[in-house]
C-alpha cells in the first residue's frame, strides 16, 4: 500500500473573493484534489501506476494530476505511450497529464541518435489532443498550444478550481534538458522562451483575479524554496544549472503574489516521507512514487498543514 498523506489547505476569505460559496452563505467550500508521484522511477511495473490510480480515486479529489508515463530504461515506443495513455484515461475522475524526463528527453531511434523532440511531439499528439484532461469524467483545461507563438506547447495547461489556479509545467528532472555541448540547445532555449511567458500569464490571472493560490506541477525541482546561493547539483561541477531561469522567475512572481504558491515535483527522496517546505509564501512539495491528497480548505482554522498517514479530510 502507498503511503498517503493529506494536506489541509486553507484560504483567508480575503484572499478568496473568486471562490464560490456554499448554500448557506458561509463563504468557499472546501476541496481535495490528487497528486501522483512518478511511478516508473524505479521501472516499468505499471501495477504500480495502476494501484495509484485506484486508491487515490477512493479519495474522492475534483481532479487527479500524474507525473510520468514510463521509465527510462523502456522503449518510446507509440504502443507503449497508447497502452499508458489507455491506463490513466480508465482514472474514474478527471486526470491531468504532467509529462516526466523520462517520458523523452532520452529518447533514441535505430541509429542511436537523439530524437527526443520527435517523441516529445508524438506525446503531444497521444495526451493533449484537445482542451480536455483524462479520465472517465473530465475537466476543461486551457492550452499554451491555444497561443498561435506556442502551439507546440500543448503538455503547459491551468485549470481553476475553489479560487486557486493549477497548472502544469514542462521541465524535466535531469537539469531541465540542458545539454553542455555547445549549438545543441535549441529545444531548451524555446521551451525556456514558452515557459517564461507561460509563468508570466498565469500569476498575471492570478493577480487580476484575487486567487487565494497558485499551485505548479512539474517532474524537476527547480529549487526555488532553497537557500540562495545553493546548488542542486553535485559537487563543484561547472555544469549549468538549467533550472536558473525559472528559478529566479519563479521567486520574482511568488514575492509579488498576495497569496501562496505551492510547487509540486516528482523528485521526492522515497527515504523520507513527503512534507512541505517552505520560504515565505513559497511552498514545496516533492513526491516519489507515492501519492498525495491535497485539501484545499479556504476560510479554515490554519493556512497549510500537514496531516497524518490515513488521516481523514
Amino acid at each position: 500500500m502507498m503511503r498517503r498523506t493529506v494536506l489541509l489547505l486553507t484560504a483567508a476569505l480575503a484572499l478568496a473573493p473568486a471562490c464560490a460559496a456554499d448554500k448557506g452563505g458561509r463563504g468557499p467550500k472546501g476541496f481535495q484534489f490528487g497528486v501522483i508521484g512518478h511511478p516508473f522511477k524505479a521501472g516499468s511495473d505499471e501495477g504500480l501506476l495502476k494501484r495509484a490510480i485506484a486508491e487515490v480515486n477512493q479519495e474522492k479529489p475534483v481532479f487527479i494530476v500524474a507525473t510520468g508515463i514510463k521509465a527510462e530504461g523502456e522503449p518510446c515506443s507509440d504502443r507503449l505511450y497508447a497502452r499508458r495513455r489507455e491506463i490513466l484515461d480508465d482514472s474514474p475522475r478527471p486526470l491531468v497529464v504532467s509529462p516526466a524526463g523520462s517520458d523523452w528527453s532520452e529518447c533514441r531511434n535505430s541509429l542511436a541518435r537523439s530524437n527526443a523532440v520527435e517523441r516529445l511531439n508524438r506525446i503531444r499528439e497521444v495526451f493533449y489532443p484537445d482542451n480536455q484532461s483524462l479520465g472517465a469524467r473530465r475537466v476543461e483545461l486551457t492550452r499554451l498550444s491555444a497561443t498561435a507563438k506556442f502551439r507546440a506547447y500543448a503538455e503547459n495547461a491551468y485549470w481553476e478550481h475553489g479560487g486557486v489556479l493549477f497548472a502544469t509545467l514542462n521541465l524535466p528532472a535531469d537539469n531541465n534538458r540542458y545539454l553542455q555541448a555547445a549549438g545543441r540547445n535549441g529545444e531548451y532555449e524555446d521551451r525556456l522562451v514558452a515557459n517564461r511567458a507561460w509563468l508570466h500569464r498565469l500569476f498575471a490571472m492570478a493577480q487580476r483575479r484575487a486567487l487565494a493560490g497558485v499551485v505548479l506541477f512539474s517532474d524537476g525541482d527547480i529549487g526555488a524554496h532553497t537557500e540562495d546561493g545553493f546548488s542542486l547539483l553535485d559537487g563543484f561541477s561547472a555544469k549549468k544549472d538549467g533550472f536558473a531561469p525559472v528559478r529566479k522567475q519563479v521567486r520574482a512572481l511568488a514575492e509579488k503574489f498576495k497569496g501562496k504558491v505551492l510547487l509540486v515535483d516528482s523528485q521526492g527522496d522515497a527515504k523520507t516521507a513527503p512534507a512541505i517546505a517552505w520560504k515565505g509564501n513559497l511552498g514545496h512539495l516533492g513526491l516519489g512514487m507515492e501519492w498525495e491528497v491535497v485539501r484545499v480548505e479556504p476560510g479554515g482554522a490554519q493556512l497549510f498543514a500537514l496531516k497524518d498517514d490515513g488521516a481523514a479530510p
